[in-house]
């Protein structure tokens, strides 16, 4: 069923270098997926189905086996990309165009399903701590035909950028200062993902392009977005979704003991129509069928 895009709820004027605050606040839902992996999800639920150009934000955390050990079997995918970042644990990649890859502690995995691809995501650990997101970038129409691909993203190929009172910032995907993250280059959407911790009474802003949707989620520890004496508290767990603006001020709470950390993400809104049938992300009806048919009859 096709579900409304949803944007920043508000525009800044064109002339003010304003920063961006938050438009609402959304808290994630427990659920299940591939063969019962427990996780959280915090983007493509009944309270925020998406927010163009991304429609779905998971998060997985636990230490107990049962809990993960089953994984993600072979499953397919059409029409949109995948971004998985991993803070803990060991996943192993492989798909059916030739893609493979292990997923460790600070790396991750960016992988196009375009026309059609097929993977899995395997535990490689009985035991411990895995702990990571998985997050959903549609594709322009013009690109969901594509052919596939699969990028390794490995913890030594993404470079910090160090900010003012000990501020430092994972630049995973776009650009922050000199530092480009490796992962989502030369997309349509443009995205944005830093992995951003900020010391015990230390605060930052976040540079973010103009136009493009954006969220903040804090996963360890709490934090307040927004400008100083309007800014909103966001607890762990909690996604602020963003209103328009030039940047995004960050700090802990007052009462903070420890560093707290947080993903900012942004993306260019691409303004087209969708419909999602599961694994399947297109502009029509008709496209879901076609995408249906094409995996049944094995052509992914």
């Amino acid at each position: 069923m096709a579900q409304p895009n949803i944007t920043p709820a508000s525009k800044a004027s064109s002339t003010d270098r304003t920063g961006r605050s938050v438009a609402r606040l959304v808290r994630g839902m427990p659920t299940s997926d591939g063969a019962g992996v427990k996780l959280t999800r915090v983007l493509g639920t009944p309270e925020l189905r998406r927010l163009d150009p991304f429609l779905m934000l998971d998060e997985f955390r636990s230490d107990e086996p049962q809990d993960y050990l089953a994984g993600f079997p072979d499953h397919p995918h059409r029409g949109f990309e995948t971004f998985t970042y991993m803070l803990a644990g060991n996943f192993r990649h492989e798909d059916n165009h030739g893609g493979r890859g292990e997923l460790g502690a600070g790396g991750g995995q960016w992988m196009t399903a375009g026309r059609g691809i097929v993977h899995s995501e395997m535990p490689q650990q009985e035991q411990g701590l895995v702990w990571g997101f998985q997050l959903w970038i549609n594709l322009p129409a013009k690109d969901k035909m594509r052919d596939p691909g699969y990028q390794d993203v490995q913890p030594a190929d993404i470079p910090t950028a160090s900010l003012a009172k000990g501020v430092t910032v994972r630049v995973i995907a776009g650009k922050l200062g000199e530092h480009v993250g490796p992962a989502g280059k030369d997309r349509e959407t443009d995205p944005h993902y830093f992995d951003v911790t900020i010391p015990a009474g230390a605060d930052a802003e976040i540079p973010l392009p103009k136009g493009h949707a954006a969220f903040v989620y804090p996963f360890d520890g709490d934090v307040l977005a927004g400008e100083a004496g309007s800014e909103r508290a966001l607890a762990r767990g909690t996604l602020g979704v963003l209103n328009e603006g030039e940047h995004v001020r960050l700090a802990t709470k007052g009462d903070a003991s420890k560093p707290s950390r947080v993903l900012v993400v942004a993306g260019k809104p691409l303004g087209e129509p969708v419909v999602q049938y599961g694994p399947f992300v297109m502009n029509t009806p008709q496209e879901i069928e076609r995408a249906i048919l094409d995996f049944q009859a094995g052509r992914f």
